[in-house]
């Protein structure tokens, strides 16, 4: 019998495991990767930026995953693709032509992955009342970013000890080891897909549709755009999506950098394990924290009791890099430290960007709707990630996280302006 009323806390934190981890793969580990097989920076930062337009297009194909099929059908069947697209990384890797057939992989996994988001967020909605919404965006978020950490924390790490090992001699330890690293994502996500096809539940909204001809999937794709850039105050809204992350976009991007290079460059001089330790554990614990309060209190008090403190949270923290980057530190335990808090600011102030996206896209076409949001906000963090290697080169790391600093400044200007339900995300008696 398909279950309607499965508990949240059987799929909610494996199916937002799974958005997350591909995503960091793509956008954050492939520049380590890429990095370590002796890629210029050049080619480095113009491909994996370029990596983020499916995230920013998606809207485009969304109809197509509103109207045909089940979002439980879509959830399936891109975690199998998903898979096949690590394994197809591993295989080339090795080979002389690996830029070219990896970068090809990865526009593979960038479509398959983004269309999972929609997916995945559109069944989120269908399956949870508002109030559970409110509650679980701080578990969803919490795995999203444990997916995140544990791709460039744990599998860096191990991708670090495996370089040094020399198994098959200096040259072809680094292939190798990187080579092991997705050929572990391609089981791991085959076994994702085969517990979710047994796991998810059967929410009535998301029922089976066939679209009979091309022209049904977007028949309705014109009133979905009119319906989203005709709500109310769409300008305050597009202003804050857009400028929410504006120091973390950059930040983001650099961080990894920042760490690996060494003191006569300006930075850290950290080893690849060492990056991978202090965000696999650490990172993890601390971010867990930030996102499982965040999510609680914004259930019990709304998002606009909480809008304030946690737009201050996501910002304010960033100063520990600005520190860092001064004191270039030689203790191993105020990077912990530093990364510790940053992440718990992370975890807490991303509560208020997620549930701000449900609230607006509320409505007759709200997977759509979110949709929207998502490859907004991926396109907030595309356009100044693109730029922000240019910047750091330009101005150096101490410079760059004062600059990141300024740029948090948009963020609260559009918090004071835009309107926020106090009722939403509170528990209805």
């Amino acid at each position: 019998m398909k279950s309607k009323t499965r508990s949240p806390w059987t799929w909610i934190p494996s199916l937002y495991f799974a958005e997350g981890l591909p995503y960091v793969m793509i956008v954050v580990v492939s520049v380590i990767m890429y990095k370590r097989l002796n890629v210029s920076n050049a080619d480095i930062t113009l491909y994996t930026s370029l990596l983020y337009l499916p995230w920013v297009i998606k809207p485009f194909w969304s109809p197509l995953v509103d109207v045909m099929k089940s979002k439980r059908w879509w959830i399936v069947s891109t975690q199998l693709l998903i898979g096949a697209g690590f394994a197809g990384l591993s295989f080339t890797i090795p080979t002389s032509f690996f830029f070219q057939s990896t970068l090809a992989f990865f526009w593979l996994l960038a479509f398959s992955s983004a269309t999972h988001d929609i997916a995945a967020d559109g069944f989120y909605m269908y399956g949870l009342n508002t109030h559970k919404q409110a509650y679980f965006v701080g578990i969803r978020s919490t795995f999203y970013r444990f997916a995140m950490l544990f791709g460039q924390g744990v599998l860096v790490y191990f991708a670090g000890i495996m370089e040094t090992t020399n198994i098959f001699g200096a040259s072809k330890s680094i292939p190798f080891a990187w080579s092991i690293v997705f050929l572990i994502l391609a089981v791991i996500f085959l076994a994702i897909a085969l517990y979710h096809k047994f796991a998810l539940p059967y929410p009535k909204d998301d029922d089976e549709r066939l679209v009979k001809g091309f022209s049904g999937v977007f028949d309705g794709f014109g009133e979905t755009i009119s319906t989203f850039f005709m709500k109310k105050d769409i300008w305050k809204i597009l202003g804050l999506i857009l400028v929410y992350r504006l120091g973390e976009s950059q930040l983001v991007k650099m961080a990894s950098p920042f760490l690996l290079d060494s003191n006569e460059v300006g930075g850290l001089g950290l080893s690849t394990s060492d990056v991978g330790l202090i965000y696999g554990t650490i990172g993890v614990i601390f971010l867990t924290a930030g996102g499982l309060l965040g999510g609680y209190l914004a259930s019990k008090n709304g998002l606009k009791y909480w809008l304030w403190p946690m737009v201050i949270a996501i910002n304010l923290p960033n100063l520990v890099y600005v520190y860092l980057s001064y004191a270039l530190p030689g203790s191993i335990l105020l990077v912990y430290v530093s990364v510790a808090i940053e992440q718990f600011g992370y975890g807490f102030g991303f509560t208020a960007y997620m549930l701000y996206q449900i609230y607006v896209s509320e409505g007759k076409h709200k997977t759509a709707h979110f949709a929207f949001c998502t490859g907004l906000m991926a396109l907030g963090m595309m356009l100044p990630g693109m730029i922000s290697g240019w910047i750091q080169e330009m101005i150096g790391y101490q410079y760059f996280f004062i600059w990141v600093m300024i740029c948090t400044i948009p963020g609260f200007v559009m918090v004071k302006l835009i309107k926020v339900d106090p009722e939403f995300g509170i528990k209805q008696k």
